[in-house]
């Protein structure tokens, strides 16, 4: 289940708001159909931080109830009995996997990071995939904590987004002999990171072009590296593009440029600028992206 593409998708908001419930189920039917091997709603690119409890669940069922690939549910919270609550409520809606970050913004010290996603672990009966961004929560995961909580019998993956390829070759080192998986969390370190033994890639990317990710990703997994590489220089534009601002800014962008559902950033994300919105869309056109 943890190898391919898995597109981190955005949460589609309606001109007052609120949840975009139509858009959200035409986005992820459309992306099922691209050859992804999975799909991640309420990570930091569906805006998670900014949605309420009620909302936050909701945007997971209508993912799990239109979705014919497996759901990773993001699920993390600073507040460990709020990421138990998320995750629980992501295994009874019929997720198949929950995504949990570390704990932003505390800073816990590694006890406190062991113990938080051990408690998450041992209440909730569903497998789960850490998440490791320090650029966003300020706190790192490193691979010796990372290789503990691997022994963990329900935690299975990590999306490994330092932007260190050292420190995804030292997870990989450390949990090789056990049944866990490494999934890249940085589109433009995506095919290095396989040739170090990364099983894929949770992407931004790939909600924009899906097909062209998951062609580059399924010929590094088989080998192939010629091609691999002369999809990875094709995308390469696209990649700088979609992080001209803030992640999800310019993919939400890029998805109303396309005709598929985005809607409005919630407050303090705010519109692309006219600038920057010009370069993505000529990225765009020359990549002949079409919905």
């Amino acid at each position: 289940m943890y190898s391919g593409v898995f597109p981190a998708i955005i949460t589609p908001f309606l001109e007052d708001m609120s949840l975009d419930e139509e858009g959200l189920k035409r986005n992820v039917l459309h992306l099922c159909q691209t050859g992804i091997a999975g799909i991640v709603p309420c990570g930091t690119t569906g805006e998670a931080a900014t949605l309420t409890i009620a909302e936050h669940k909701r945007v997971i069922e209508i993912t799990v109830e239109n979705s014919s690939v497996p759901v990773i549910a993001g699920t993390g919270s600073n507040n460990t009995r709020e990421a138990v609550e998320l995750t629980c409520h992501a295994a009874e809606a019929g997720a198949d996997a929950a995504l949990l970050i570390t704990p932003y913004y505390n800073r816990p010290n590694d006890r406190g990071m062991f113990e938080h996603f051990k408690t998450v672990a041992e209440k909730c009966n569903i497998p789960m995939v850490l998440y490791n961004v320090p650029k966003r929560t300020g706190i790192d995961l490193k691979p010796e904590l990372v290789s503990k909580l691997s022994r963990i019998k329900n935690i299975v993956a990590v999306k490994e987004a330092s932007g260190s390829l050292s420190q995804l070759s030292q997870i990989i080192e450390q949990t090789r002999e056990s049944d866990f998986s490494v999934l890249c969390g940085d589109d433009d370190l995506t095919l290095p990171s396989i040739a170090l033994g990364a099983q894929g890639v949770i992407s931004v990317v790939a909600n924009v072009a899906p097909r062209k990710t998951v062609a580059m990703v399924n010929a590094m997994l088989k080998g192939d590296l010629e091609k691999a590489r002369s999809l990875h220089y094709e995308l390469a534009p696209l990649v700088r593009a979609m992080f001209l601002e803030t992640n999800p800014i310019p993919v939400k962008s890029a998805q109303k440029y396309l005709g598929l559902a985005g809607g409005p950033l919630r407050l303090p994300l705010a519109e692309m600028s006219p600038d920057k919105e010009s370069i993505l869309k000529g990225v765009l056109e020359s990549l002949g992206e079409r919905a």
